[in-house]
């Protein structure tokens, strides 16, 4: 009986990520906007820190170090505001469509999840070909790209969960766009994407150590720059564990975004 539950679930969250996937491919304009910034951050920001070599990164360029990190960037941001799709939809009068059928609370929730990681595999592909055109060194492999696709999904995962509890909570699309600054720029700045976290102050150590986001970096680092596994399975355990534990609050909290 658990087993049929499972699969149900599983089939009726392939059946609504289907269904937000198909939303992007009528309307791409939304990933061309999203890759403006990245394409920034790297072109310009990594650009001038990388001349001035005012940060240590060991045998690694400074653009090869803050690839990685400015990937994560673009996944975290398109993820940590897919909240704003659920209190849209219940404006529209949608989500209380969706909470009156016979899928799972958690088929809902892993449904957005899944399609946040789908749009942050596009940026993914997006930071790659510019990545090329800077002329940044990384590794190609069916091992890193798939590595690769497995961190990106579950950080995704995690900080669309994040983003539908904290949905759950303001309500309204003016706070949410408030409160989701501010948690998400202080995520990417106390972790290691643009900075190794052995230069931070103690206390910034111990926060990006909690940080989720630093673990998505570090594996992804791993991953595409110096093409080494090792680490990469402690990195996918706690992204996996994160994911698993706020897609579980979330889910309890989904049936309150539509009171």
């Amino acid at each position: 009986m658990m087993m049929r539950s499972i699969i149900q679930t599983i089939v009726k969250s392939y059946v609504l990520a289907e269904m937000e996937v198909r939303k992007l491919i009528h309307d791409p304009t939304e990933l061309i906007s999203r890759a403006v910034q990245p394409i920034l951050w790297l072109g310009i920001f990594g650009e001038a820190l990388s001349k001035a070599r005012a940060i240590p990164t060991g045998d690694l360029t400074y653009m090869q170090f803050i690839t990685p990190g400015i990937l994560t960037q673009s996944v975290v941001f398109v993820a940590i505001f897919y909240g704003l799709n659920i209190i849209w939809e219940r404006d529209l009068g949608l989500l209380q469509k969706f909470l009156v059928t016979p899928a799972p609370r958690l088929a809902l929730v892993l449904g957005k999840m899944i399609s946040a990681g789908v749009r942050g595999l596009c940026q993914a592909v997006i930071i790659y070909l510019f990545a090329t055109l800077l002329d940044i060194q990384l590794v190609v492999t069916i091992p890193a790209i798939l590595g690769v696709i497995v961190i990106i999904m579950l950080g995704a995962a995690f900080f669309t969960g994040l983003s539908m509890i904290i949905a759950s909570i303001v309500k309204t699309r003016e706070r949410f766009m408030g409160i989701g600054q501010v948690i998400t720029l202080p995520l990417f700045f106390a972790s290691n994407a643009i900075y190794p976290i052995s230069i931070m102050p103690p206390w910034m150590q111990a926060v990006a150590l909690a940080n989720p986001l630093s673990y998505m970096v570090d594996g992804l680092r791993n991953l595409l720059v110096s093409g080494s596994l090792s680490g990469v399975g402690q990195d996918i355990f706690i992204l996996a564990a994160s994911a698993a534990l706020i897609s579980m609050v979330s889910a309890y909290m989904y049936p309150k975004v539509a009171a």
